[in-house]
């Protein structure tokens, strides 16, 4: 069972997207190539593919939730640039001996990983020149703010106290820099760029949202549900009417290249 079971409807609808900025940030690093091969592992449901399709040549999605996959697909058909879905792993992504991918995205998923095993699997996968970009930006767990800590604790009156990692899991916090993980890889030229990002939720699509993590799908709640959905909104609609349900989020992308 994925630690994502059931979340991938939610996951599509109600994710927030990529900032324009770090999508811009990425398409200079294939800007003036002929071909621009993007691979993105741990794709969810392709949010980063499709923001890029528009400067990529060909893309490769990989993503281990089948569930996720066929939302990727959806989301990228008709797009006109060659688009290969692979449901595997990123640890255990094997693509043609002579590929060569010009720019490698992880977005929100790098701390899901064996990152050691990724990074050197790329290295036999990747231009020369290539960028492997690592990208996130939290979430409404982490996030500090009166309403995103009432929420929380709102959970946590569900669930217990440890975050959730999907059914019978806890979530284990990975505290190291991604760029420091980065620099001690073959990509150990690195530069860390922070965009600040402004978001309006409303009492619906934090419901939406929180179905599509780890930490608070539905399935977690059992038979409680309900209750905690109604509970939930009643708390979100307080807050609403007061100050507005806002949230100030640092983006990172940690770019790395060959030295």
């Amino acid at each position: 069972m994925s630690q994502f079971d059931t979340t991938a409807p939610f996951y599509a609808a109600y994710r927030p997207g990529i900032p324009k900025e770090a999508v811009e940030l990425l398409a200079q690093r294939v800007a003036g190539k002929e071909r621009r091969a993007l691979l993105d592992l741990g794709s969810g449901t392709g949010q980063v593919p499709l923001a890029l399709a528009e400067e990529m040549t060909e893309i490769d999605v990989v993503e281990q939730d089948a569930d996720m996959l066929a939302e990727a697909g959806k989301a990228l058909a008709g797009l006109p640039v060659t688009v290969r879905l692979h449901n595997a792993p990123a640890e255990k992504f094997t693509p043609p001996a002579s590929y060569r991918a010009d720019l490698v995205t992880v977005c929100r998923a790098f701390h899901w990983m064996k990152q050691d095993v990724v990074l050197s699997r790329l290295e036999d996968m990747t231009a020369p020149d290539a960028t492997v970009a690592v990208m996130g930006d939290g979430s409404l767990w982490t996030a500090r703010t009166q309403w995103t800590d009432a929420l929380r604790a709102l959970i946590q009156e569900y669930l217990g106290e440890e975050r959730r990692a999907g059914v019978g899991k806890k979530y284990a916090t990975h505290n190291r820099p991604y760029r420091d993980i980065l620099a001690e890889s073959a990509f150990g030229r690195v530069e860390e760029h922070t965009i600040a990002v402004e978001r309006e939720w409303t009492t619906e699509t934090v419901i939406g949202y929180l179905y599509s993590t780890s930490f608070a799908a539905r399935p977690l709640f059992g038979e409680q549900v309900d209750d905690f959905e109604r509970r939930a909104r009643a708390l979100l609609d307080k807050h609403t009417a007061a100050d507005g349900l806002i949230e100030h989020a640092s983006f990172q992308v940690v770019l790395g290249r060959r030295g």
